[in-house]
């Protein structure tokens, strides 16, 4: 059903600033797992990153490549080739019902009406939700309203996937279901999580700290050295309250 390529994402000498801050610090990275996972703390330039990588801002200075794509330059084919799902449905969601929603990328990545009204149909009955199609979003949860935008990614039939944080938020059931949704997905995903549970069996997880790479392999090794730091952290910024 889906496309089925190794995909390759490489990252040459990448910064980004905005105005004199610099976010993302000269990075390299050559990414072919499946499944990567990205953490770090708030700031840390993790949804900068995946921004970058989805083409959606330009770096300060590099280039980044999605399978021979420049993928800031070439947005006509970036967009055929990634699709990102973002923290707050509402910012991402902008027509009144599920179909119309779904429709909207396959038009504009060449589809006819009819086209695109089958193709979401089609999405919408192999995930069990036929009968949201003429649903208005604004009944939907904040759950099913995350359902909505991946629904509407998969429905376009990207290579990769790009989630900032779409499990902070929603109630534990609704993680339990979106990560059921991702699980059996023939897609690459890129996940920004904050809870490295969701991580744990994942190819690789990058470590970022103040726009560099702290550490970056295996989820057992850098999952438990991220939670020890941060737990680290904690202790001292409790330590610090009570010292006031």
């Amino acid at each position: 059903m889906y496309n089925k390529i190794e995909n390759r994402i490489s990252l040459n000498n990448v910064s980004f600033k905005v105005n004199d801050k610099t976010i993302i610090q000269n990075l390299n990275l050559e990414i072919t797992e499946k499944r990567i996972g990205i953490v770090g703390r708030n700031g840390s330039g993790k949804s900068s990153l995946i921004r970058l990588i989805g083409g959606l801002i330009k770096p300060s200075s590099g280039n980044i490549f999605v399978n021979d794509i420049d993928v800031f330059a070439d947005r006509k084919n970036t967009i055929r080739t990634i699709g990102m799902v973002f923290q707050n449905p509402d910012h991402q969601i902008i027509f009144p019902t599920v179909l119309q929603e779904l429709t909207f990328g396959l038009n504009n990545i060449g589809h006819s009406r009819e086209e695109a009204k089958v193709f979401a149909l089609r999405i919408l009955e192999n995930f069990g939700k036929s009968h949201w199609a003429e649903r208005p979003v604004s009944t939907l949860s904040e759950g099913q309203k995350h359902l909505v935008c991946l629904l509407s990614v998969l429905a376009m039939q990207p290579s990769i996937i790009l989630l900032d944080e779409p499990f902070t938020g929603p109630d534990i059931p609704t993680v339990r279901i979106l990560e059921r949704f991702l699980a059996p997905l023939d897609q690459t995903i890129l996940l920004i999580s904050h809870d490295p549970h969701t991580l744990i069996d994942y190819d690789r997880v990058i470590w970022l700290e103040k726009g560099k790479i702290i550490m970056d392999g295996p989820p057992s090794k850098v999952l438990d050295e991220f939670k020890q730091e941060m737990y680290r952290i904690g202790d001292e910024d409790v330590e610090f309250e009570f010292s006031n």
